[in-house]
């Protein structure tokens, strides 16, 4: 017999449920609606009133190259970020999946990076790219100029999406290895039977076994890749050099709160929110049909 909780006041569930619909009201819808109301008009620097211009901060937008090499930027970081990172976790979690000796310590030491925000580890990634320093450093001694990010901008991009990938491999590592450990092992035991190597038995048995979770990461990954990397990018390179390490998340912070375009910014966190539900339904639409469930 099922159990159901009844409330005898009609307003009891609603005095549970108001702090988590304030909360969302507040930070969430609130924010959105007024980031629609100024993508359509004018918002002056030092207030004084809205101009209504319809879709005119759209246009100035899109008819900037500036603008369309930043989304092609971020699209690229995206790509790789998320590609290392989920390949690099598998590779990880498919070795820690097979019960070597000393696996136990490596699944608690593979989570960690997780745990470390970002901002951290862009500082710390700074110091460990560094060309003046560290093994980085004795190479630039042999080889002069070969690394710097500090005027190279595909240097300094190249060290943000290391980072990036870096931080997701422990979160990317906690799905794989649960959804491997959930393979029964009659099914590698009789792959190696028939001869197959463990990277065999990983790509022909196994991934397409994982392949939800493997599906379920990448749009999570792809997502945080969009709008996770404000932090990573403030810290380390603040958009530079020349901007080449500016992507869609950072260059709204710059034109809202350093160039003072209230509204231009308003109107690209709106495409930026677009490209992301347009990138999700893509994905679900054509990617998943090759994902089985069963």
């Amino acid at each position: 017999m099922e159990r159901r909780a009844y409330y005898r006041n009609g307003w009891m569930p609603w005095l549970l449920l108001a702090p988590q619909l304030i909360l969302v009201l507040v930070f969430f819808y609130w924010p959105t609606t007024q980031a629609l109301y100024w993508a359509f008009s004018l918002e002056q620097p030092w207030g004084g009133g809205n101009t209504w211009v319809g879709f005119d901060n759209f246009l100035a937008i899109f008819r900037d190259r500036e603008y369309w090499g930043t989304v092609l930027r971020s699209a690229f970081y995206a790509i790789v970020s998320t590609g290392l990172s989920m390949a690099v976790a598998l590779t990880l979690a498919a070795f820690v999946d097979r019960s070597l000796k000393g696996t136990r310590i490596f699944q608690s030491i593979y989570v960690w990076p997780y745990a470390i925000a970002a901002p951290a580890a862009g500082v710390a990634f700074r110091f460990i790219f560094a060309p003046e320093s560290g093994l980085i450093g004795s190479v630039n001694q042999i080889w002069p100029g070969i690394w710097d990010p500090a005027t190279n901008g595909i240097h300094a991009l190249a060290m943000v999406i290391v980072c990036h990938a870096w931080l997701g491999i422990g979160y990317n590592f906690i799905f794989f290895l649960a959804a491997l450990q959930m393979i029964p092992r009659s099914i590698s035991e009789a792959g190696a039977m028939d001869g197959a190597r463990p990277f065999q038995r990983l790509i022909d048995l196994q991934l397409p076994l994982i392949a939800p979770t493997a599906f379920f990461l990448l749009i999570m990954n792809l997502i945080s890749s969009f709008t996770d990397s404000f932090g990573l990018i403030d810290v380390m390179t603040e958009g530079g050099p020349i901007g080449q390490t500016e992507v869609m998340v950072y260059k709204i912070y710059f034109d809202g709160f350093k160039g003072l375009d209230y509204s231009g910014a308003a109107a690209q966190s709106i495409v930026l929110m677009l490209l992301v539900i347009g990138l999700t339904f893509v994905q679900f639409k054509w990617v998943e049909r090759r994902v089985h469930y069963n």
